[in-house]
């Protein structure tokens, strides 16, 4: 059986991958003759005044051949007669760096391309970084358009000595330097007359004979549990992918992170009882008592993998938005997926030489160095033990969007030192001794919307009627527990979740806490309604801009107006209003009394 390397072609926009591939199928008759015809036909309208266009072999989109770049990753399956390939064609845009990083995510070596006229500029440093980040421990660099600096050894040379010196900080296992053209075809398929001087193998040699290490080590049973299977009472089997060792049936393991053990009773493959299973292979495992097993747990061997709920990690940022600390996220770890808050970003790596700066912010396409707290104990290792337990995606939790991928290198020790103390008073006693349902009601408007004036009503109210409350208002904390905060979105961020912990506090001894906070981000809110569950009750002082304008009881308007204050909110800073807040109301429509009323009527119904 042929063995099968999979790998990437990476490198700046019109650096030639596309090209490079496209010529390599073509030259080693690796494509039908239909698709021949159909590349020359195509090529009289391409840019190359019409010489045949080998990026077309690759480029799909209608996009990508009218702008001459790539947009999306191409996979392609091709066969010689001593290996099988599977090439994952990327972008080289910086835009779209992200694609090339989930090309590479799968690549067990990286053809990394630079243009010969260009030398290695940031690009090329980026994704050599990003490749070592990866995982990928072998490199060939492609010193491309070898044909426009007339086959210069000395210009060969001097780009190789730059990218050597580059990836000497790299934990990388091989590096090659190739000459070629991938429009005239020198060092492809075969050894250029052009290069005499270059005493290696030609590319597509060179990447048949290359011997690479699997990136997993497949010691240990490991499985992350991807779906319970229970099609009735009397069958109930774990399903997943083995990602390491094999397992057997009369195997003793135990469940990560529960660390309950079992022996497996029986072991299905693809539908069929078999005896076991190896590394690789999709199974069903039935074990020989009940124990409590979900998705995102791991069914394994291993004593070696470690269970925390924080982590530090090093992450490729690929959201347009910047990274802050303090921002909540979903993380995916194997087959878990659960919230998370970036508590603390530490360093970002320099693409150029690997230096690590300390930072307080990320911006898109940088590699962070941060801390990542999690909402409970998740299992991981670290990357370079198993691939599928030691790698990261960090998810947008509005827009569900991949906001950024990475690698976790160890967890926290503080994590595993601090504790969440019962105590035998509980929540529930509080609330019963006070005789009421400990809520928050969460206040969100504009500056002078009425949202204190508001808040304050309704506490009187609600006090005449015997219940117990606390009015936490956002100036009033930035008095005392908020003052070291500013007016940055990182500052209101952790304003916002500062005032959610401390509300969660106050419903803890039974209270009812009540919040007046401009509250102007939507992610923010959504934060709060995660740390204080069914307690958060959203009440949108829908007040319009025109009136709190009009009211301006601070005077605050004004000077944003006369841009004394930056970042005003309705005026040079967004509000988000809520979607489907629980009550809402708009103070410009009633009297004080009325509105009171109103919010009254409806505050009272969620605590009956």
């Amino acid at each position: 059986m042929k063995s099968l390397l999979k790998f990437i072609t990476c490198g700046s926009v019109d650096d030639g991958k596309t090209t490079l591939i496209g010529h390599m199928l073509f030259e080693a008759k690796l494509i039908f003759a239909d698709q021949a015809k159909s590349l020359e036909l195509d090529s009289k309208a391409g840019s190359r005044e019409g010489r045949i266009d080998y990026s077309f072999l690759l480029d799909g989109l209608i996009a990508e051949r009218e702008q001459g770049i790539t947009i999306d990753v191409a996979y392609r399956y091709f066969t010689t007669e001593k290996r099988s390939f599977i090439v994952a064609d990327t972008p080289g845009h910086e835009e779209y760096t992200r694609n090339m990083a989930v090309g590479a995510s799968f690549a067990d070596l990286a053809v990394l391309l630079v243009d010969a006229s260009k030398g290695v500029i940031t690009q090329t440093k980026r994704h050599a970084r990003i490749c070592a980040l990866m995982g990928i421990k072998h490199i060939v660099l492609a010193v491309n358009k070898m044909d426009l600096v007339d086959y210069d050894q000395e210009r060969y040379e001097h780009i190789k000595q730059d990218f050597e010196e580059l990836v000497s900080n790299l934990d990388l296992e091989s590096v090659r330097v190739i000459p070629v053209s991938a429009t005239e075809g020198d060092n492809i398929i075969k050894k250029s007359q052009n290069t005499l001087w270059y005493k290696e193998k030609a590319l597509l040699p060179y990447l048949e004979s290359i011997e690479v290490k699997q990136k997993v080590k497949r010691d240990k049973f490991l499985m992350p549990v991807q779906r319970v299977s229970r099609p009735n009472h009397t069958f109930r089997g774990f399903q997943g992918q083995v990602e390491a060792g094999t397992i057997h049936v009369g195997d003793e393991i135990f469940v990560l992170p529960s660390h309950e053990k079992a022996k497996v009773k029986s072991i299905l493959v693809s539908g069929k009882e078999e005896n076991s299973a190896v590394y690789g292979q999709p199974v069903t495992i039935q074990l020989d008592h009940e124990v409590d097993v979900s998705r995102g747990d791991v069914l394994t061997i291993s004593k070696e993998l470690k269970v925390a709920d924080m982590l530090t990690a090093t992450v490729l940022w690929m959201d347009d938005k910047e990274l802050v600390e303090g921002q909540n996220y979903l993380i995916k770890v194997g087959t878990k997926t659960l919230p998370c808050m970036v508590v603390t970003i530490k360093n970002q790596i320099n693409i150029n030489n690997g230096l690590k700066t300390p930072v307080d912010k990320g911006i898109k396409n940088e590699m962070i160095e941060c801390e990542i707290a999690l909402s409970e104990s998740i299992v991981f290792d670290r990357f370079e033990n198993n691939e599928a337990m030691g790698g990261l995606i960090l998810i947008d939790r509005v827009s569900n969007m991949t906001s950024a991928c990475g690698i976790i290198e160890q967890s926290v020790n503080r994590s595993n030192n601090v504790i969440w103390q019962e105590t035998d008073v509980t929540r529930e006693i509080r609330a019963t001794q006070k005789g009421q349902i400990p809520l928050t009601l969460w206040f969100t408007g504009l500056s002078g919307s009425g949202k204190s004036t508001l808040a304050n009503e309704v506490e009187k109210r609600l006090v005449a009627r015997g219940f117990h409350t606390m009015l936490l208002d956002g100036d009033n904390l930035r008095h005392g527990l908020n003052k070291d905060l500013g007016f940055k979105e990182t500052d209101r961020t952790e304003n916002v979740r500062r005032m959610a912990e401390v509300s969660k506090l106050i419903n803890e001894a039974g209270l009812i806490s009540m919040v007046s906070l401009i509250s102007p981000f939507k992610k923010d809110r959504d934060d709060a309604r995660e740390i204080l569950g069914d307690s958060y009750i959203e009440i949108y002082v829908n007040t319009p801009l025109k009136e709190c304008e009009k009211r301006d009881p601070k005077g605050l308007y004004k000077k944003a107006r006369s841009g004394e204050i930056s970042k005003f909110t309705g005026i040079s800073s967004v509000y988000e209003p809520p979607e489907k807040p629980h009550i809402q109301i708009d103070t410009s429509k009633y009297t004080l009394e009325e509105a009171t009323d109103l919010v009254m009527k409806q505050v009272l119904e969620y605590l009956s």
